[in-house]
């Protein structure tokens, strides 16, 4: 009988789900704003739905930068002394400083536009090393084209960015080729600090037909800011944030950021059972919101055309 119950007991043990182990995922992110925070909540999500509980089975570790890359080095630096499962680092200052703390943790970067020209990786298909993660890299020939539908008349489009950060140099790059596909001619605007957007959006007025924003962490942070000068000089004012559209943006064509955050968390569950970041191939966020806000185009002196707002996926009155 005794054998007869150990017998029973293995077969039901091989039939049950094997229980997920004990793990710490730290995540850091460059500074506070809703993509971000959206990203972190989406990686927690999928962790969950695997069966990863926070407080039961999994640490679950979060540490902002706010704004500071001597921070994030910082809190890097910190990581690599807990000695999590998984480090997640959300945006590329968050990740260029992980990603040069430590070369035996796995890293899972995400929210970053261009992994290659960041240096956190050079081969998207074979990372190799301990390094894999998600790009958010911008539709922007879309985002010139819906500029373009919205404001037939433009000839120079304002790009408001952080020269110090490498997703938002990188994306000039391509902003430029594709606006002289475009006809049109980008003016440079740039704002190192939360401090200085304002500043930075004023310097466009006059010189640019609309204003641009990249999914850029230090300008996104001050938004309202840029908005307010936007709105006094009825200067359109475009991002490729979808969530900024609520803070006052005209319209957004980009990521759901929840979705890019369980995207992440799909390859960090993928590396807990086992796999090596460096076999898994660096993907490209899947799947484009539009975004458009109706009074914000009021207040810019804009009239949103009605195939705009009839395709938008969501709209704000």
């Amino acid at each position: 009988m005794r054998h007869f119950l150990l017998a029973c007991a293995a077969t039901l043990a091989l039939s049950l789900p094997a229980k997920a182990e004990n793990v710490t995922v730290a995540v850091t992110a460059i500074v506070e704003h809703p993509a971000l925070d959206a990203v972190r909540d989406g990686v927690k999500e999928t962790l969950e739905a695997a069966g990863y509980k926070d407080g039961e089975n999994l640490k679950f570790l979060y540490e902002s930068a706010q704004g500071n890359p001597a921070t994030a080095a910082q809190i890097a630096r910190q990581f690599v002394g807990e000695d999590p499962t998984v480090i997640v680092p959300i945006s590329t200052p968050s990740a260029q400083a992980v990603v040069s703390a430590t070369k035996d943790i796995p890293v899972v970067f995400t929210a970053v536009s261009d992994p290659l020209g960041a240096q956190l990786v050079t081969d998207m298909d074979k990372p190799g090393g301990n390094v894999t993660g998600l790009s958010d890299m911008s539709p922007v020939a879309e985002h010139l084209a819906l500029i373009k539908e919205i404001l037939p008349e433009a000839k120079t489009i304002g790009y408001l960015y952080n020269s110090g950060e490498a997703n938002s140099v990188s994306l000039l790059a391509v902003l430029k080729a594709e606006a002289e596909k475009a006809g049109l001619t980008v003016v440079e605007s740039a704002a190192t600090k939360s401090a200085e957007v304002q500043g930075a959006a004023r310097a466009l007025v006059g010189r640019a037909d609309a204003i641009y924003i990249p999914t850029d962490n230090t300008i996104i942070s001050a938004l309202e800011g840029a908005v307010a000068v936007a709105e006094e000089a009825k200067l359109p004012l475009f991002t490729a944030d979808t969530d900024s559209v609520s803070r006052g943006a005209i319209a957004a064509l980009g990521f759901n950021y929840k979705d890019v955050g369980k995207q992440t968390g799909d390859i960090v569950v993928r590396i807990l059972k086992g796999e090596q970041p460096g076999d898994i191939a660096v993907k490209v966020a899947a799947g484009t919101d539009l975004v458009v806000n109706k009074g914000a185009a009021t207040k810019m002196g804009v009239t949103l055309p009605e195939a705009v707002v009839g395709r938008a996926t969501r709209v704000i009155d």
